[in-house]
């Protein structure tokens, strides 16, 4: 500027090259972050170590009139945290003993996880002092939300050759299974269930579809309830039992029945007459009563959208149900509503279901009981 003035050449820097990020790992150095000295640059160039131009610069000075991200602070050495308190309150750096002070105009953003969700390590209380603000975020507190991140950061747009539809109903259970696994005692909250459960859960359910699609030849594709089946090893790894055994299998189940029951008039089945009479008089009246019949259903998961609602649409007054709380005539689309509320009947103990191979079988309640009664191996 004192040479030049006006003249002096002016480059726009991008805000993608203003932002500067760096994952804190125990290997990380003061070098990595502030800077040392470069003996290879000192050869090079035929330097003395006393010579401020060996200095190599590290990613904080490098970082100058923009923003520093550190991720996963707490994995950061102690010693190295110690390294960025100067960075923080002084604004400047000072790099293996050189008289030189180098002023910053960097904006550090830092990330980490409550500290009873890691024991990997913590941060030092100096330099929690120094962070301006500190941030809480929250899992998402309404499905809205939840819906919303997950359709902004779930694969959804592929180059599949058919075209891929997802209910939003749908939608809503995968959200709902996250929901459910936060409120449930079996699962540890102290490990929490992420944002990412229903974001891969999703993708997995896309995955089914487009590997029915190439099987069947079906274009579109419209998502069932069995191809929540594929969103099950999205679950293992992102939920911390606090008992033994498996408990992915109640957490689903409670989702299907709550969106099913949002968008479905409630089902009874009791033992009093006045339950009697509601059963009766509601709905799935014809449902119930050509299962109890001892009629049985069975829809497998490679069936074609032409069999597959055939298959649903054998039982009486179950497509009416679905197309006046569905509102659709679609049969595509109402193929898997058709099976949601064969789903909500089976979650409102009216009706039996068995999960066989690639398969699933709805028959009545009562004759499974009696059947169970009958074999000697149960």
């Amino acid at each position: 500027m004192d040479e030049l003035g006006d003249a002096t050449p002016i480059d726009w820097v991008h805000r993608d090259l203003r932002y500067h990020e760096k994952l804190a790992t125990p290997d990380v150095t003061i070098a990595d972050l502030i800077g040392d000295i470069d003996p290879i640059k000192a050869a090079s160039r035929k330097l003395d170590f006393s010579n401020e131009e060996v200095i190599h610069y590290g990613l904080v000075p490098r970082a100058n009139r923009g923003i520093f991200a550190v991720n996963e602070l707490p994995d950061l050495a102690p010693r190295i945290q110690v390294g960025l308190l100067n960075v923080l309150q002084e604004k400047d750096v000072q790099i293996r003993g050189f008289d030189v002070r180098l002023p910053l105009d960097v904006a550090i953003v830092f990330s980490a996880n409550p500290e009873d969700y890691t024991n990997r390590g913590s941060i030092i209380t100096p330099l929690k002092d120094r962070i301006d603000s500190q941030i809480m975020t929250h899992y998402p507190e309404d499905l809205a939300t939840a819906l919303a991140i997950t359709n902004q950061e779930a694969w959804i747009e592929r180059d599949a050759t058919a075209k891929l539809v997802v209910p939003e109903w749908l939608r809503e259970v995968i959200e709902e299974i996250a929901f459910q696994a936060r409120d449930s005692d079996y699962v540890d909250q102290n490990s929490g269930v992420s944002a990412r459960l229903s974001i891969t859960a999703l993708e997995n359910v896309l995955s089914n579809m487009e590997r029915r699609a190439l099987s069947t030849g079906d274009d579109p594709v419209v998502a069932r309830i069995a191809d929540l089946q594929a969103a099950v090893p999205s679950l293992t790894g992102k939920i911390e039992l606090v008992y033994e055994g498996e408990q992915e299998g109640p957490i689903k189940v409670r989702a299907v029945k709550e969106v099913f029951e949002g968008h479905f008039p409630p089902a009874h089945r009791g033992k009093k007459s006045a339950e009697k009479e509601e059963v009766a008089t509601s709905p799935y009246r014809m449902i119930v009563d050509w299962f109890s019949q001892g009629k049985k259903l069975e829809i497998g998961d490679d069936d074609s959208a032409a069999d597959y609602f055939a298959s649903l649409n054998k039982v009486p007054g179950l497509k009416d149900v679905a197309v006046k709380f569905a509102g659709t005539e679609d049969p595509a689309l109402l193929a898997p509503a058709m099976e949601l509320i064969l789903e909500g009947l089976h979650q409102s103990a009216i009706l039996a279901k068995e999960e066989l191979e690639g398969q699933v079988r709805f028959l009545d309640m009562f004759q499974t009981m009696l059947s169970n009664l009958g074999d000697p191996k149960r």
